[in-house]
């Protein structure tokens, strides 16, 4: 299943292979074993994957799928490279429960390294979860950098025990907020969006997603029943306190995105909504693991432990080729 890469790759958008590994892709998507992260699925990454295209290399194993490898690929002045997608998340090798004894495991990742297209100036990507084991990537010349989730384990657990996970003080906080505020989700997703943009610009920063992106990820999770906004509604002026937006797969839901009115921040909303989604996660969904998605930022991090939030490693795993690459991607970005 060797691909040969395209001189004309981005004219022509497609590559030229002897087999048809996305479409292998798609179906291993739609029977994927219940680690399989949902931002990983082809559907997720037709929402994200903007600016570039994304394929993936295909292991199979007497005409099984045992190893999948989704990737997103750009071109940037002379450079062809790997990268996350702006709203990317837990990419990288996948391999099925069955085959990750260690010596099927090291096989079937170097196979795969060997399908990935020739001739990249760089690859840089976050691993999910189930990728604890790079060394063939070592051996190849790759680095690693380990970076943190944090993740709340629903089950066994019970409600009352995760409640007692948190800090005494954002005990205080979401008692205090559910007095002011009410949880519903019945509000247009523009409303989320502008809370998180307003988030960004209290801090001044952009936001970085554009509202016809943003609505492509959003619709994408609601069209398959598989994210929902929830938001803090002032109960004697209306007025929206919080948004966040939860994502879930067959094993965890995931914090996606999440904004606050400045003028509303002393409320304590966005700690009760994050406290709802954990509720929501535990008895409605039934799922075995809420995921914070992050943050390595300092504040916010410290915010998931208060949460009863525990770390949860990943790799971001890079290569560069070439000797230009380093300068040029600062001179171009």
């Amino acid at each position: 299943m060797r691909k040969e890469f395209a001189t004309n790759y981005f004219s022509m958008a497609t590559f030229v292979p002897m087999s048809n590994p996305k479409e292998l892709y798609r179906q291993f998507c739609a029977q994927a074993p219940p680690d399989f992260p949902v931002f990983m699925q082809d559907w997720y990454l037709d929402a994200v994957c903007t600016g570039g295209i994304w394929d993936a290399v295909v292991h199979l194993n007497q005409g099984k799928i045992v190893g999948v490898w989704p990737f997103f690929l750009k071109k940037k002045a002379i450079w062809t490279y790997i990268a996350m997608p702006l709203m990317g998340k837990l990419m990288g090798p996948y391999i099925v429960p069955e085959q990750r004894e260690i010596s099927a495991e090291m096989r079937i990742l170097e196979e795969m390294a060997n399908l990935l297209p020739p001739g990249l100036a760089a690859f840089e990507q976050d691993f999910n979860y189930t990728i604890s084991n790079w060394l063939p990537l070592y051996w190849r010349g790759f680095s690693q950098t380990t970076r943190y989730s944090y993740q709340i384990a629903l089950r066994p657990a019970t409600t009352p025990e995760l409640w007692e996970n948190i800090t005494a003080n954002y005990k205080r906080k979401i008692k205090k907020a559910r007095e002011l505020v009410d949880v519903t989700t019945h509000l247009p997703a523009t409303t989320l969006y502008n809370l998180c943009a307003q988030s960004f610009t209290r801090q001044g920063l952009s936001f970085p997603l554009d509202p016809t992106y943003f609505s492509k990820i959003y619709e994408a999770f609601a069209q398959r029943n598989a994210g929902r906004a929830f938001y803090a509604v002032g109960k004697n002026d209306g007025a929206v306190h919080s948004a966040i937006f939860l994502v879930w797969d067959q094993q965890s839901a995931y914090l996606l995105w999440g904004g606050d009115d400045p003028a509303f921040r002393q409320s304590g909303s966005g700690i009760l909504l994050q406290w709802h989604a954990i509720e929501y996660a535990q008895n409605t969904l039934q799922l075995a693991v809420f995921d914070f998605e992050g943050s390595m930022i300092k504040s916010v991090e410290q915010s998931r432990r208060y949460l009863g939030g525990v770390q949860k490693a990943y790799f971001r795993v890079r290569k560069e080729w070439s000797p230009l690459w380093k300068w040029g991607k600062f001179l171009f970005r």
